[in-house]
């Protein structure tokens, strides 16, 4: 029998959730995708260390313009080891701007290009807000396809979809989280609030024939991910890839096109807005999410400070 990882490969595209280079090429996922709190662990590896100093040269004292340098550099080499893309995401300050969420996402795309790396192999990760969400609709229609991240809530991917964004990024692990401190209990398999939130936007996405990819994140057990085994992509730590590299035991498919979901809802940014401070975990975890992310980025900004 191969291993479940294996297993998963037939039918869901594998995406690495790390900086870690060895990991990625120890495990062989298509893709990888960065965070800012990646980064920031990345920052800490000696192989780094000459790209944080290259990249505060860089920045010449823009710190934001150094952050940019070293996301594009740590991609840069994960690109070296994977077939497919990156997922390089944008300052979390800029979540409810959406021109200065386009402008930094131009100049993350023109940092790859300039390095030789075509925007075809770059996925621009921008937070699920409806700033966000309309950042991402008009980069879209210029050629850069972007995954929406930070997302908990039905809304959020109903507006991703209408609004023709390449990926989503629905957090299984975090919905899980706030879900078991509220109940007092924890959740397995189908039963788990993330899970079912995945399954409910991929069902919706296929039902209606929305192209949006679907990619389940955030996962804190073997057992969440193998609930979506089937969803487009699954995005993974290299400790559960690890495990699931390590376990012979029969995986099965759960999730694939012809299930029944939802009618289709297109939102105005009143009825999202709406929607979503309705969705007490959604608006929580969103708030949270970002500002994680943004402690994430100052501290990566005082290490590259440091640096100098």
């Amino acid at each position: 029998m191969t291993s479940k990882l294996e297993q998963l490969k037939q039918f869901t595209t594998v995406v690495a959730d790390t900086g870690d280079l060895d990991a990625i090429a120890r495990l062989q996922p298509v893709d990888a995708t960065t965070n800012p709190s990646l980064l920031l662990k990345a920052a800490a590896l000696p192989r780094y260390a000459d790209l944080l100093r290259q990249a505060v040269d860089a920045g010449k004292g823009d710190l934001g313009l150094a952050c940019d340098h070293f996301a594009v550099a740590v991609g840069q080499e994960i690109l070296k080891v994977i077939p497919g893309r990156i997922s390089t995401e944008v300052d979390a300050r800029l979540s409810f701007d959406t021109e200065a969420t386009l402008q930094r996402a131009e100049r993350l795309i023109g940092l790859y290009e300039q390095a030789g790396i075509g925007r075809e192999r770059v996925l621009i990760k921008i937070a699920s807000t409806w700033e966000g969400i309309r950042a991402a609709e008009r980069l879209e229609k210029a050629g850069v396809q972007t995954n929406l991240t930070l997302l908990f809530a039905f809304a959020q991917a109903q507006a991703c979809a209408d609004a023709g964004v390449f990926l989503i990024s629905p957090f299984v692990g975090r919905i899980y989280d706030w879900y078991k401190k509220a109940e007092g209990r924890d959740f397995v398999g189908s039963e788990d609030p993330g899970v079912q939130s995945v399954t409910r936007i991929y069902d919706y996405y296929k039902h209606n024939g929305y192209d949006t990819v679907v990619m389940g994140a955030s996962f804190r057990n073997l057992g969440q991910i193998e609930a979506l085994a089937g969803c487009d992509r699954l995005t993974i730590s290299p400790e559960l890839l690890q495990k699931l590299a390590e376990d012979d035991g029969q995986l099965s498919r759960q999730l694939a096109p012809g299930a029944a979901g939802e009618p289709r809802q297109s939102l105005d940014q009143s009825a999202f807005r709406w929607a979503l401070n309705e969705d007490a975990m959604a608006t929580e975890k969103l708030a949270e999410g970002i500002r994680l992310f943004t402690r994430d980025q100052e501290k990566l900004e005082a290490l590259l400070t440091a640096t100098a």
